[in-house]
């Protein structure tokens, strides 16, 4: 204790009280900020409990122009992923290997699962059992028959076929939403889809049987899409959550059609080190796939997410002549511009028209705040609406 007391008025003398005075606002400013970290984390758990919660905290991390970025990126790493395995290592299974995309995606939800990271899933009540059961039976047949379209059909004829998915997501919008689009939209899309068709027309190839399966993959492709991005708006399901729900009824489905679309052989395959980690790199990657693109759902419209699997398309075609050299043509990279340009007009349009969404939004909140003043304040108010009525 004599020592302690020493120590202090050593200290003391040292420093002065006005150090002292500086070294307690210091410890009293460092306690405050470990209560309002600690604070923060209490409400941020909390506030993930809900799914209304998680709902905010996905559109607040997550807006448009961040989870379509998120998703034009990972597109373009897994298209150069899966060449590779398909091409060099040699693994021509396509339904299998979708496969083994959803089932490292349900090991990775379930490991979240695990530590509490899976944002709540909304009440049962307000989400039919029989609309999640349809939407993952629908993402089986659209992701399973997208990639067998391209492994039967070359890319152009597999971009003329996502060319005709535009218009019938816009249809399938209409027919059960009643979502109706303005005639500038529908110019731009036009000329998105034309600008398209001409950048893919050098490598248009026919095949029956790849034409069959194309056309059988536009109407899945559609209503997946319309309804992972319905879910999320109107039901309060984040893109975790839904996955979560769905990814075991698609493995289901991955699974029954394995035997009627995919070649025989899967067992033959050289399964050794190399090649298991190639066809991993790409399942992660397909993981990120299928969250960034429900993110982009969850932020945007189905429309906005084809389009932007469009963008991504002529973005590859001209960057491989600006930085690879290749020689595509001048009509597919004038299609490729056209498209692009076409691309910028629709995002304008939707930016314009979600800031004025929100704009009419904010309008009505007023409302009540001046109802309140005057409730309280009744000749003050009615002197301030005569004056407004006035000018």
């Amino acid at each position: 204790m004599q020592f302690s007391s020493a120590g202090m008025g050593l200290l003391d003398s040292l420093l002065g009280a006005e150090a002292r005075k500086s070294i307690k606002r210091k410890d009293s400013d460092a306690g405050e900020a470990g209560k309002a970290l600690e604070e923060f984390r209490g409400s941020f758990y909390n506030e993930i409990r809900t799914s209304e919660g998680a709902r905010r905290q996905q559109q607040r991390f997550c807006g448009p122009v961040v989870a379509m970025s998120f998703n034009f990126f990972v597109a373009v790493g897994i298209i150069l992923t899966n060449k590779f395995v398909m091409g060099k290592v040699g693994f021509n299974f396509p339904i299998f290997l979708t496969l083994i995309h959803y089932t490292v995606a349900w090991l990775l939800l379930a490991f979240f699962k695990a530590l509490s990271w899976l944002p709540v899933s909304p009440p049962s009540k307000t989400t039919p059992s029989s609309a999640l059961f349809s939407l993952g039976a629908i993402m089986a047949f659209a992701s399973g028959l997208a990639n067998t379209s391209l492994k039967y059909n070359s890319v152009g004829f597999y971009q003329m076929a996502k060319i005709a998915v535009t218009p019938t997501i816009v249809l399938a919008e209409c027919i059960l939403f009643r979502k109706t689009i303005s005639l500038k939209k529908v110019s731009a899309l036009v000329v998105v889809s034309a600008g398209v068709a001409v950048a893919t027309v050098t490598d248009l190839e026919f095949n029956a049987s790849g034409a069959c399966i194309a056309v059988a993959w536009i109407i899945p492709s559609a209503v997946n899409k319309i309804l992972w991005s319905n879910l999320q708006q109107q039901a309060n399901w984040t893109a975790l959550a839904l996955m979560w729900k769905t990814t075991p009824i698609t493995i289901f489905f991955l699974v029954a059609l394995m035997p009627w679309l995919d070649p025989p052989g899967v067992l033959l395959f050289k399964w050794n080190i190399h090649n298991v980690s190639a066809i991993l790199i790409s399942a992660l990657l397909g993981f990120l796939l299928q969250w960034s693109g429900a993110l982009a759902l969850g932020a945007t419209s189905a429309t906005s997410h084809v389009v932007l699997g469009q963008f991504k398309s002529c973005v590859i075609l001209v960057g491989g002549y600006l930085l690879l050299d290749s020689d595509p043509g001048v009509v597919s990279l004038s299609g490729a511009v056209v498209a692009l340009a076409g691309m910028s007009v629709y995002t304008s349009l939707n930016l314009k028209e979600s800031k004025d969404g929100s704009t009419k939004q904010q309008i009505p909140m007023q409302n009540p705040v001046s109802k309140a003043k005057s409730s309280e304040n009744g000749s003050e108010c009615s002197t301030v609406k005569n004056t407004r009525i006035e000018v």
